[in-house]
């Protein structure tokens, strides 16, 4: 115990030192002034991870042709995103509910699934979360300041009980390529690509990395034995793929229209030709033709869906709501903000030679390269998560 403690000491006082380095002097002995640092906590992964690779000028774009999102207005993915790792530690139990609304998530009486440093105050539950059940997707920073852990559905009822979770999947590092995670869809990362907190604000800088989707796969995504229903970098499609994806579409799917699937606007949309009314929308149309937007998961309804980020420090749709007026979730099909977000997903397009030999399609990158990492706060310790070398 005294070693532990000793241990979140160091983390602690480790990770205050890599926010003072921020910022380094160039290493060639020029007069430039200090090389740009990333925030790790605030953009993870590597400068060549997926999620920061803007798209190229050798881009080959296929029409998505995404039908659909007539059940509501736009709606959202919350992402539970925990970078506490001097928290106490909490438990957190395995909960078979899922996604059966007849189970309750809040039931604690599992077996336990892991522990990891959440405040006592973070809860998640049917109290808080938007819908009956959302897919609450986890990724919590560990002790040692860089191995992330990723869950789902997580649920944390009450403040005098553990929390509850589904599966786990392998722990990633905070400094490595971040493909891989929790959404149950693709597997692909809970962190990786969500809106966060400080992002698409009034006067705000533009989004400088990939975003992440849900759409109506029984009506937008294809399947057949050959892909099973996803591509790079998904890791899988739904176990319920077959038979689903595609079923309901009114024309012929998209073959390249996969799980997986990076989308993006075409480079020779004039977003200022789209209509777009409002000002969080053209935001992210510049996000979606600089970078794109993975496929992750199903909305399992006839709806599109952002992933945005839920953590201690706050909720991404309640910022939305206080910086532009009107929700980020909304019923209303007319509304403005609605109508913008339906107009993009229809303008979509595959990059379709999004493969690892060519991130984001190859050639001259939109934009340039996402700033070196600041110094790892903390090396993993043995025994604690993947021990890859930091930047």
């Amino acid at each position: 115990m005294r070693s532990c403690f000793l241990g979140v000491l160091i983390a602690r006082h480790a990770l205050a030192v890599g926010a003072l380095l921020a910022s380094v002097a160039p290493s060639d002995g020029s007069d430039r002034g200090p090389e740009p640092r990333r925030d790790p906590f605030k953009q993870p992964f590597a400068s060549n991870s997926i999620w920061n690779t803007p798209i190229g000028d050798a881009a080959r774009y296929e029409h998505a042709r995404l039908e659909g999102g007539d059940a509501s207005g736009m709606t959202v993915d919350e992402d539970l995103i925990v970078l506490r790792p001097d928290a106490p530690s909490l438990t957190v139990r395995y909960n078979d509910a899922g996604w059966d609304r007849d189970k309750s998530r809040c039931t604690t009486d599992g077996e336990v699934l892991f522990h990891a440093p959440i405040p006592d105050d973070f809860l998640v539950g049917p109290h808080n979360w938007d819908g009956s059940t959302p897919n609450s997707g986890l990724a919590v920073l560990m002790e040692d300041g860089r191995t992330i852990r990723q869950t789902q559905p997580f649920a944390r009822c009450r403040p005098d009980r553990d929390a509850t979770s589904m599966f786990l999947v392998d722990d990633v590092d905070l400094y490595g390529d971040g493909v891989s995670g929790s959404h149950g869809g693709s597997g692909l990362s809970v962190i990786g690509g969500s809106l966060r907190l400080g992002e698409l604000r009034p006067g705000g800088a533009a989004i400088r990395h990939a975003l992440k989707v849900n759409v109506y796969a029984a009506r937008n995504l294809y399947y057949d034995d050959k892909t099973r229903g996803y591509r790079w970098p998904a890791l899988r499609a739904d176990s319920y793929a077959k038979g689903n994806y595609g079923t309901q579409r009114s024309a012929t799917p998209v073959a390249a229209c996969r799980m997986g699937a990076l989308l993006a606007l075409p480079a020779d949309v004039e977003i200022d030709d789209l209509g777009l009314e409002t000002e969080p929308a053209i935001a992210i149309a510049h996000a979606l033709q600089d970078y794109g937007a993975y496929v992750v998961d199903d909305t399992a309804w006839d709806v599109f869906a952002i992933a945005c980020e839920w953590s201690p420090d706050g909720r991404f749709i309640e910022q939305f709501q206080s910086d532009w007026g009107f929700p980020f979730i909304t019923a209303d099909r007319q509304h403005p903000w609605s109508k913008d977000m339906r107009r993009l997903f229809y303008s979509l397009h595959v990059v379709d030679n999004n493969v690892p030999s060519t991130p984001g399609g190859g050639g001259s990158p939109r934009q340039p390269p996402a700033p070196p990492l600041a110094a790892p706060a903390l090396s993993a310790r043995p025994g604690s998560g993947p021990q890859a070398s930091g930047p």
